[in-house]
C-alpha cells in the first residue's frame, strides 16, 4: 500500500489560491457510496445541484457542469460559440488570461490580445499584470471594428496569478456603448463564491468557473453559465465539439441527468458546499473574504513589501500577491517556508515567476488559519535574510480584532 508521509505531524497549511482547503463536511459527503447515475436518486441530486448553481452564478439560465478542469470550461466556452477563424478580443491581466488566449489560438481562432498601457517600476517586465481590465480600451477597439468582425470579448474576473480583479459590469457597458454585438465571456474560476459575481445583471454571455476555489471542492468539476444569446450563437457555430457540446447537456439536465457519466461523488460534495454557502448567505461570504483580504494586505504593508495589485480599487478578496525585494528569489523563499513550516504558498507564474508569491485566503479558512499563515511567511522571510519594516502578524491581528466577522444568515439576529 502506498503511503504519502508528506506531513507527518499537525495539519498542512494549504494557502495557495486554489485548490483551496476542503471542509470536512464536504469530504464526508464525497465519501458516500456511488449511486446509479441513471437512477431516480441521482436525478434529484442533479436537479438540486443545478438549481443551487444558478443561485451562486446569479442567473436564471442554464449552468453546464463538466467533469473537467477550468481549462476544459475555457475550451467549451469557445467551441460552442465560435467558428474557425473567428476574431476574439482578449485582455491580458495575468498568466491565466494569457493562457486562455493561447488556447483560443490553438483552436484556430484569430486572437487579438490587449493589455494595460503604461510602465511600472516594481515589475517592468509585466506592467499590465498589476491592474484590471481597461474597459475604455475595449470600447475604443470595438468602435474601430466597423465590420463587426470581433465575435467575442474574453476577460478574467479574478486573475489568480496576480490578485487583481476586473470590473465586469464596466466591460459590458463598454461593449454596449460601442453598439457592438460581440459576446462577453468571463473567467471567474477563482472568483466564484468568494467575490461578488452577477452573470445576468452584468450581461455576461458565457461565464467559466471551476470547483476548486470558492466552492471549496477538490479539482475536477468546471462550469459554463450561458445566456440566451450564447445559446443562439451555438446554433451557428461550427468549431468541432462533442464532449463539450451544450445542446445535449441542456436537454438532459432538465431531468437532472447528463449525456455522459458525471463526476458523481464530486457532485455529492458540490451539493453540500452549495448548502453551506446558502446557509451563510452570499453577501456574508463576500464580506468574509473581503475582511480576510484586508487583514492580509495590512500584514504585507507592515512588512514594507509591495502588493502585486497596484490599484486598491481592484484588490482581490481571494488572494494577495506579494512582490519580494529585488534579488530575492521568491520560489526559493517559498521552498524554505514549505520545508520549515509545512505551509504551501502560491508561486509566481509566467512573467512574474521568481518575483512574487501568493497568499490564498479562501476555502475552509478562518482568522487563525490566516494568522498562522502570515506567521509562517514572516518567520520564513526572516530566516531568508529579508529585512522587514515591521510585524505583519501584529498588523493582521489588530485588523481582525477591530473588524468584527460577518455573521451567517442562520446566526444573524
Amino acid at each position: 500500500m502506498l503511503t504519502l508521509d508528506f506531513h507527518p505531524t499537525g495539519r498542512h497549511f494549504l494557502q495557495i489560491p486554489g485548490p483551496s482547503p476542503v471542509p470536512d463536511r464536504v469530504l464526508r459527503a464525497m465519501s458516500l457510496p456511488t449511486i446509479d447515475h441513471r437512477g431516480p436518486e441521482f436525478g434529484a441530486l442533479g436537479r438540486k445541484v443545478l438549481a443551487g448553481l444558478r443561485e451562486v452564478f446569479r442567473t436564471q439560465h442554464p449552468v453546464i457542469v463538466y467533469p473537467a478542469s477550468g481549462t476544459g470550461a475555457w475550451e467549451a466556452a469557445l467551441v460552442n460559440t465560435m467558428s474557425p477563424g473567428d476574431h476574439v478580443l482578449m485582455f491580458e491581466t495575468g498568466h491565466f488570461a494569457s493562457l486562455w488566449a493561447k488556447l483560443a489560438q490553438r483552436l484556430g481562432l484569430k486572437t487579438e490580445v490587449m493589455a494595460w498601457q503604461g510602465a511600472d517600476e516594481q515589475l517592468p517586465a509585466a506592467p499590465g499584470w498589476r491592474r484590471g481590465v481597461d474597459a475604455a480600451l475595449i470600447e475604443r477597439r470595438l468602435r474601430e471594428d466597423a465590420a463587426r468582425g470581433i465575435k467575442a470579448v474574453c476577460v478574467v474576473h479574478n486573475e489568480t496569478s496576480t490578485g487583481v480583479t476586473s470590473d465586469i459590469a464596466a466591460v459590458r457597458r463598454a461593449i454596449d456603448a460601442a453598439g457592438h454585438p460581440a459576446l462577453l465571456m468571463v473567467d471567474t474560476i477563482s472568483g466564484l463564491a468568494s467575490a461578488d459575481y452577477r452573470h445576468d445583471e452584468w450581461g455576461v454571455d458565457v461565464t467559466v468557473s471551476g470547483s476548486q476555489k470558492g466552492l471549496m471542492l477538490p479539482p475536477g468539476i468546471s462550469f459554463n453559465a450561458i445566456s440566451p444569446k450564447a445559446l443562439e450563437a451555438a446554433k451557428a457555430a461550427t468549431l468541432p465539439r462533442s464532449y463539450f457540446a451544450w445542446d445535449e447537456i441542456v436537454a438532459m439536465n432538465k431531468d437532472g441527468y447528463w449525456p455522459y457519466t458525471p463526476n458523481t461523488n464530486l457532485l455529492y460534495g458540490l451539493s453540500e458546499a452549495l448548502e453551506m454557502l446558502a446557509a451563510e448567505g452570499l453577501p456574508q461570504v463576500f464580506a468574509r473574504h473581503q475582511r480576510w483580504a484586508a487583514g492580509v494586505r495590512a500584514a504585507v504593508r507592515a512588512w514594507g513589501l509591495p502588493i502585486q495589485c497596484a490599484d486598491p480599487a481592484v484588490y482581490s478578496p481571494v488572494l494577495t500577491g506579494v512582490i519580494t525585494p529585488p534579488g530575492v528569489d521568491a520560489d526559493a523563499l517559498r521552498r524554505l517556508i514549505h520545508e520549515r513550516f509545512d505551509l504551501s504558498l502560491g508561486t509566481g507564474l509566467g512573467k512574474v515567476k521568481g518575483r512574487m508569491f501568493r497568499i490564498g485566503h479562501l476555502g475552509d479558512s478562518n482568522d487563525l488559519t490566516l494568522l498562522a499563515t502570515l506567521a509562517g511567511c514572516e518567520m520564513g522571510m526572516k530566516l531568508f535574510g529579508i529585512a522587514l519594516a515591521g510585524s505583519g502578524v501584529a498588523a493582521a491581528m489588530d485588523h481582525f480584532a477591530s473588524h468584527a466577522a460577518p455573521k451567517p444568515l442562520q446566526q444573524a439576529a
